[in-house]
């Protein structure tokens, strides 16, 4: 754990935890001994993070998040309060499934932003800069830079990296940038 990250006296760190430069973890929050954390993140009150949880740097957890083995967030990441990632498919408390094979992989793209009380069901990739919908429920794989609303959650347009909705021609009325689209979703088009 670096010196310079701050741990309130309520939250419980395992050894072992990573946890980069400038780094807050707030209130009642359990950090497991194998998770590695970057640096500048905030992670809100009653956050949970377990063994074999990544979660880059300058990312943002709300309040009652809970990151489970299998997630993996990129740098930018924000999470919404309450929001729910999950990582066994069909879980059956009389047939535990305990151990990293069980768990599916669930890795979320730099700079997407992920709703309040949506839910991410584990196994799917989320593209990069993709923003989920409040309330949301994710049963698939997510282009990047696309907007997902519903539950299930669908497609409705495309998000800029600045996180502007961007128009039929996949141009961001906010920040000027332009996007073509690929295989995985959108890439930006230079100068």
């Amino acid at each position: 754990m670096s010196e310079s990250c701050f741990v309130h006296p309520s939250a419980c760190v395992d050894d072992g935890a990573q946890i980069g430069n400038g780094t807050k973890v707030w209130h009642f929050s359990h950090i497991s001994g194998g998770a590695r954390i970057g640096e500048d993140c905030t992670l809100g009150q009653n956050v949970f993070v377990a063994d074999g949880v990544t979660i880059g740097s300058h990312c943002k957890i709300q309040n009652n998040v809970s990151v489970y083995e299998g997630v993996q967030l990129g740098d930018y990441v924000f999470c919404g309060p309450s929001m729910v990632f999950t990582n066994v498919s069909r879980p059956r408390c009389r047939y535990p499934q305990r151990g990293a094979q069980f768990y599916k992989p669930t890795p979320i793209g730099d700079g997407t932003s992920i709703g309040a009380n949506a839910t991410i069901v584990c196994g799917h990739t989320i593209g990069k800069n993709a923003f989920i919908a409040a309330g949301s429920v994710v049963t698939t794989d997510v282009p990047a830079h696309a907007i997902m609303m519903g539950v299930p959650a669908r497609q409705h347009g495309w998000a800029c990296e600045c996180g502007a909705k961007l128009d039929e021609h996949l141009h961001c009325p906010k920040c000027g940038r332009q996007y073509a689209e690929g295989k995985d979703g959108l890439h930006e088009v230079n100068g």
